[in-house]
């Protein structure tokens, strides 16, 4: 091979190597929350398909990434951060049926039966008491019925009580800022390898309008990644601007109205990194200031 021809060589495998670490990185970005267990089936028709026909967006599925502003205090409900628009045509209760099914991923799960197929869609809040004070999110009952009513349910039984919320996702470990809770099994310790894998035994569809954004305070359920219409008992809380890169993968069932500022002291006091973390993708580093879920109610 001539010296040149080498060069060529060499120029294309540079090339080549840019194109992957690119590819590697756009992954890594979209690999940010995600557990969950297995799949699921949820019908949603007649009003909820026409409403989320309405809720506008771009039109292209994507969400583009917007700088981060300075951190807020606790965000009244006149500036609480809506990630999508309401519907103008309410979802009419006859035509909604929400399908739930076993979860048989084989992920270690916390049984408490399964909700209803009829979801109560006069929902409006979601109350999360934890150890440092309550966070209470509006909840987005017209795009998300089934997700609402799978976390009334699971809030019925009490099966969010004394769990613990086991990552805290930050600019610096994961690329965006996310606080995760919902795993029955946690011990949000930066020790557990399978923090993050628990679930509630059943799993149910994705319910994504267009146009979403997982702005700072939007609340959406998590699932792992790449995965679709896996949803079960684990939810996540957008913590900054930067999480709104993420595709709409997520269903979107909330924001928070009151108790950001907690999340934002918490996220300022900083992760344990789990070395034994088996996700891959910092699924189980604790925050170093535990959050405890003491009781939720959904009214």
């Amino acid at each position: 091979m001539s010296g040149e021809d080498r060069q060529s060589q060499l120029a294309r495998e540079h090339k080549e190597r840019q194109a992957q670490r690119a590819a590697e990185q756009t992954t890594k970005s979209k690999r940010n929350t995600f557990i969950g267990a297995g799949a699921a089936i949820v019908v949603v028709v007649g009003g909820l398909i026409a409403a989320t026909t309405l809720l506008g967006g771009n039109g292209d599925g994507k969400t583009a990434a917007a700088s981060s502003p300075a951190p807020s205090k606790s965000a009244e409900p006149s500036e609480s951060p809506e990630p999508v628009a309401t519907p103008s045509v309410p979802v009419d209760p006859a035509k909604v049926s929400c399908s739930y099914r076993k979860d048989t991923s084989g992920s270690p799960a916390k049984k408490v039966g399964m909700p209803p197929s009829k979801p109560d869609l006069k929902l409006k809040t979601m109350t999360v008491t934890t150890n440092h004070g309550d966070i209470v999110i509006d909840l987005m009952t017209q795009t998300a019925p089934c997700a609402v009513n799978s976390l009334a349910f699971l809030a019925k039984k009490n099966f969010y009580d004394n769990t613990k919320c086991h990552r805290l996702a930050t600019v610096e470990n994961a690329g965006l800022s996310l606080l995760q809770c919902g795993d029955p099994q946690a011990k949000a310790d930066g020790k557990n390898p399978t923090d993050g894998q628990g679930s509630a035994g059943y799993v149910f569809n994705d319910e994504i309008p267009q146009g979403v954004k997982y702005s700072k305070g939007v609340v959406s359920l998590a699932q792992p990644a790449d995965a679709v219409n896996q949803n079960s008992s684990q939810f996540w809380i957008s913590l900054g601007e930067e999480t709104a890169q993420l595709t709409p993968d997520y269903t979107p069932f909330g924001f928070v109205t009151k108790g950001m500022d907690i999340l934002d002291e918490v996220a300022k006091g900083g992760w344990i990194t789990n070395p034994d973390d088996i996700s891959g993708d910092g699924g189980s580093n604790a925050p170093k200031i535990p959050v405890v879920i003491k009781d939720v109610k959904i009214s």
